[in-house]
């Protein structure tokens, strides 16, 4: 049985009822902004982060404090898009590990803070070990398969 999609204004209310993501944000005709905390240890500092999501399209979290790219001290930020400030990468776009029926509270807010679980190690170790491959990596891995295939 397929689930139902959830609207924009049922996210949003999922959001603001949630245990998970203490936080404020607006909603809007055409898409919701959420403000939360995120602390991925009890030994971890705490992270200011953006979730948005539009009627159409994935969501989106940004870190918006502290400044990502001053931790990192001059390295490359693993796993991130190239957005100002820094998109987490949450999960592998067209892998169906996200769709609209899912909620934000149970599903992104808390892979952002496992996310950044995996960043704090990656600032001590300069290893990367939260896994995952970006949307080009996958299209590689693909190419690359079916080129050992013939």
């Amino acid at each position: 049985m397929k689930r139902r999609n959830l609207t924009i204004s049922q996210q949003f209310l999922a959001l603001r009822t949630s245990p998970l993501c203490v936080g404020a944000g607006k909603l809007h005709r055409e898409r919701l902004v959420w403000c939360f905390d995120a602390r991925p240890s009890s030994f971890g500092r705490s992270y200011g982060a953006r979730l948005e999501l539009a009627q159409s399209g994935p969501p989106k979290v940004y870190v918006i404090s502290p400044d990502l790219h001053n931790l990192a001290e001059g390295r490359r930020l693993p796993h991130v898009y190239s957005d100002d400030p820094p998109r987490l990468c949450l999960y592998l776009p067209g892998a169906f590990e996200w769709n609209r029926s899912h909620r934000l509270d149970l599903t992104v807010v808390p892979w952002a803070a496992l996310w950044l679980f995996y960043f704090e190690e990656w600032l001590w170790s300069g290893d990367w070990k939260g896994g995952g491959m970006h949307p080009g990596d996958f299209e590689a891995s693909r190419i690359a398969r079916r080129e050992q295939a013939t």
